[in-house]
């Protein structure tokens, strides 16, 4: 029988079922503990030290018994210290971005995609380049600087050069003032070699949901194809960073297994990549299962409900303090509304999730892999960001200047990197409010650089801000970072 060890690279150690059912006995057995929850939660809470906030973070075992609490006053503590780390981390800035399919020809069974192999209706698309330099110019014109693609598992459809190819694309389609500063990729776990290539490839995050760490569940979700292979699927991340990629995004699938089991699963994978590499995950993403194509999530009884959902959110948040927590289109505006506040720092605006689906005015659903909640258009997530006291972030510099991995983890972990994160989200705010905003936005914008810039507490960061949103609004210049 295998031991629970996070530094291991087996994945029956390092997720270990019996440390997670023993997890959950004693979140169970402690869960109306005050005494042990006030430690916990006094644990979590951000120390200020010097100009900035630290925290400590919680492991497995501790965040487990919070989310086993249901005692209202405590939950709305946890609440309070999810926001609160929120800002110590990362202030009221919103980064934004853009899914982007490429393919959607799949060879897994998976039982909870309309991808899968076996769904003869669904139409099948794969992106020529001259389609995707079409994408991203849409997308380009819309505002977005950063991606991720996407695309199905398929070795014939969807080679490993497919994706380098498309990659290669969307970095050199300038268009106007529009260019992808930065590309992450979501495709199936692959070789040390490949991560090479992607690493080579300049991208940003490499991102691979798990969808559950049950194993058992695991494998009868996934009954035919490559992504069967639960161990092979469940170290890709130790494969990427052996490939040179240091900054990779965990999540699961919430409602294919029981909540509570995934959560402690999520939080000792990213204990392991601390274990093991000396670097968590760079983002931690919480999508639930909804309608496609030929998918009912009513078909998975493990649903569930929006005030768990924010539960989880906020638990992540005290756990992992560092990591960024992504939401996207699956939810709706309101569920979306009450996660930022409690620890979401980034999400995804103006979503398509079909291949193709921005060239076309008309939003398509015969290549959708899940029905989009949230439909507004990038612009109207942008005001409503503002209007509700967020920062809409188009920012990518720490990809370009190398703080990635251990060097980004370093800033983030001591509070320091608000020191470049929040010029640079205002300065980027500026190129979207002179280049796609409507007037409405626009007048909202400038407003909310005005005070922000008042919150720059270093006079030389905020001297060359102000030169540089003033370049942005006077030429073309574009681009400043520091």
């Amino acid at each position: 029988m295998a031991i629970y060890n996070p530094a291991s690279l087996d994945p029956n150690e390092f997720i270990n079922e019996g440390e997670i059912l023993a997890t959950l006995e004693y979140a169970e057995a402690n869960k109306n503990n005050i005494e042990l929850i006030d430690s916990i939660l006094q644990k979590a809470r951000p120390v200020k030290n010097g100009n900035a906030y630290t925290c400590k973070g919680l492991n497995h075992r501790e965040a487990s018994v919070l989310l086993a609490c249901d005692i209202p006053e405590k939950v709305e503590e946890i609440y309070k210290i999810a926001e609160e780390i929120k800002q110590a981390y990362y202030g009221n800035r919103i980064v934004i971005f853009a899914p982007l399919y490429l393919s959607n020809y799949c060879v897994n069974g998976c039982v909870y995609c309309p991808y899968h192999l076996k769904n003869k209706h669904i139409a099948r698309k794969k992106l020529t380049q001259e389609e995707v330099k079409a994408e991203v110019i849409a997308l380009q014109d819309m505002g977005h600087k950063r991606l991720a693609i996407e695309a199905g598992e398929d070795p014939k459809n969807n080679p490993i050069e497919y994706i380098l190819e498309c990659i290669n694309t969307i970095y050199s389609v300038k268009h106007k003032n529009g260019a992808i500063r930065r590309v992450n990729v979501n495709i199936a776990a692959t070789t040390v070699e490949n991560y090479r290539k992607l690493k080579e490839a300049g991208i940003g995050t490499y991102i691979l949901f798990q969808e559950t760490y049950h194993k058992e569940s695991y494998l009868k979700l996934h009954p035919t194809g490559p992504k069967h292979d639960y161990d092979y699927h469940t170290t890709a991340m130790d494969r990427a960073m052996e490939g040179g990629i240091d900054d990779v995004g965990l999540g699961v699938l919430f409602g294919l297994e029981l909540y509570k089991y995934e959560f402690a699963g999520l939080l000792m994978h990213a204990e392991h990549l601390e274990a093991a590499h000396g670097v968590g995950p760079h983002t931690i993403s919480v999508p639930r299962v909804k309608r496609a194509d030929d998918i009912d999530p009513d078909a998975f009884d493990n649903g569930i409900s929006d005030e768990t959902f924010a539960k989880i959110t906020a638990c992540i948040r005290l756990a992992v303090p560092y990591t960024g927590i992504i939401i996207s289109t699956r939810e709706t505006e309101a569920t979306r509304s009450k996660l930022l506040r409690l620890g979401v720092s980034q999400v995804s605006g103006g979503s398509r999730t079909s291949v193709g689906g921005y060239t076309t005015e008309e939003r398509p659903h015969d290549t959708e892999q899940f029905d989009v909640s949230d439909q507004r258009t990038l612009d109207e997530v942008v005001k409503w960001l503002m209007d509700n006291g967020h920062i809409p972030s188009f920012c990518t510099a720490c990809y370009r200047e190398g703080r990635t991995g251990d060097r980004f983890m370093s800033l983030c972990k001591s509070g320091q990197i608000i020191n470049c994160c929040h010029p640079n989200a205002l300065m980027t705010l500026s190129e979207y409010l002179e280049d796609y905003a409507s007037a409405d936005t626009k007048a909202v914008g400038y407003k909310v650089i005005e005070t922000e810039l008042e919150r720059i507490t270093n006079f030389k960061v905020k001297e060359i801000a102000i030169q540089n949103i003033a370049d942005i609004r006077a030429s073309n210049r574009r681009d400043f970072r520091f």
